[in-house]
């Protein structure tokens, strides 16, 4: 089995983490889903992930599972109100560029989240990607923001 990423693994990844964002929303047991989430995609088991989610101030920062899942469904902390609960119905992907370096692999560009309303979000990414044991794409660098806007 190679370490090495392709950009195809990247893009399928990128597309299946958005999948999972939407399956968290319309979850009957939104919890379990969010966890499933993030031991799917991130590599929290593996070792280090710098997780900078977008709507977090106060903890900026998820270094663990549980201030994940504290983004993703609002439980722990006073400003996580559950982003993957909006609940969103589509996540398109826009790579301004994807870095392949053997077995580490970067992405950066904008996502796209479409609430159930019709309401689509805009957000700017970075993620970072290594494989597991089993050869599946793990994250392990997620930052995300709203665009700057002036004044």
């Amino acid at each position: 089995m190679s370490n090495t990423i392709s950009k195809q693994e990247v893009e399928a990844a990128q597309q299946a983490w958005g999948e999972g964002i939407i399956a968290i929303g319309k979850a009957t047991d939104f919890k379990q889903a969010a966890i499933n989430h993030i031991d799917k995609f991130y590599g929290y088991d593996i070792g280090t992930v710098l997780f900078k989610p977008t709507l977090a101030s106060v903890k900026q920062f998820r270094g663990d599972k549980k201030s994940a899942l504290s983004y993703f469904i609002g439980q722990d902390l006073p400003e996580d109100k559950g982003f993957a609960l909006a609940p969103f119905t589509k996540v398109v992907w826009e790579n301004e560029g994807i870095i392949i370096n053997g077995g580490t692999a970067f992405a950066m560009g904008n996502y796209f989240f479409t609430k159930a309303s019709g309401e689509v979000i805009k957000v700017e990414y970075s993620f970072g990607y290594i494989k597991d044991d089993n050869g599946d794409l793990k994250i392990n660098l997620h930052h995300s923001s709203i665009p700057y806007a002036a004044g």
